[in-house]
């Protein structure tokens, strides 16, 4: 009887292995990266990167109209405790009157903007601000300085803005 890998299967399972590891190891590395929105009554909550190692929680108070974002620490004493602090009030961005019931929507999206030779440049996203009503949206960043980060400092700073434009021509009238 001849020598047949029909039965050996010992030896298509090392094969297929090898097979495996050898493409896989050639194979592009693509990192996956998720983000996270939701709202609840008057609050909306989302996640985005702000490097390649940490990310930001946004926050949005729909009758203040404040803006909040917290990075957790990834090094010393803060590690696992936030520990960069950020504000911002949209309210005149928008041209919103909190008293007459805005209604915001609030997202996130990778906005790896160019970089220049600063220390304080853009995070990775930016956080996208929607009332409804008015037709408007706002994008706005988190000034981010990993050197900064890595001193295991707490810090607290103002989210910067980027832009207001119109998403709707009309206003709409609330109900």
């Amino acid at each position: 009887m001849g020598y047949t890998l029909k039965h050996r299967p010992l030896v298509w399972l090392v094969v297929g292995l090898v097979v495996g590891l050898a493409i896989g190891g050639l194979w592009p590395h693509t990192p996956l990266h998720a983000v996270a929105t939701h709202g609840f009554e008057n609050f909306a909550i989302a996640t985005g990167p702000v490097d390649d190692e940490l990310e930001a929680v946004y926050f949005l108070d729909f009758l203040t109209g404040d803006l909040r974002a917290a990075v957790l620490g990834n090094q010393g004493p803060q590690w696992g405790k936030f520990s960069a602090f950020y504000h911002y009030n949209i309210l005149n961005d928008l041209g919103v009157d909190p008293a007459k019931n805005p209604r915001y929507l609030m997202g996130t999206g990778v906005c790896d903007l160019r970089r220049g030779a600063t220390r304080i440049r853009p995070g990775r996203a930016a956080v996208y601000v929607a009332e409804v009503t008015s037709g408007r949206v706002a994008a706005y960043v988190i000034p981010w300085s990993m050197q900064a980060h890595k001193t295991g400092q707490v810090f607290k700073g103002a989210l910067l803005p980027l832009d207001v434009t119109r998403f709707r021509t009309a206003a709409v009238r609330p109900e």
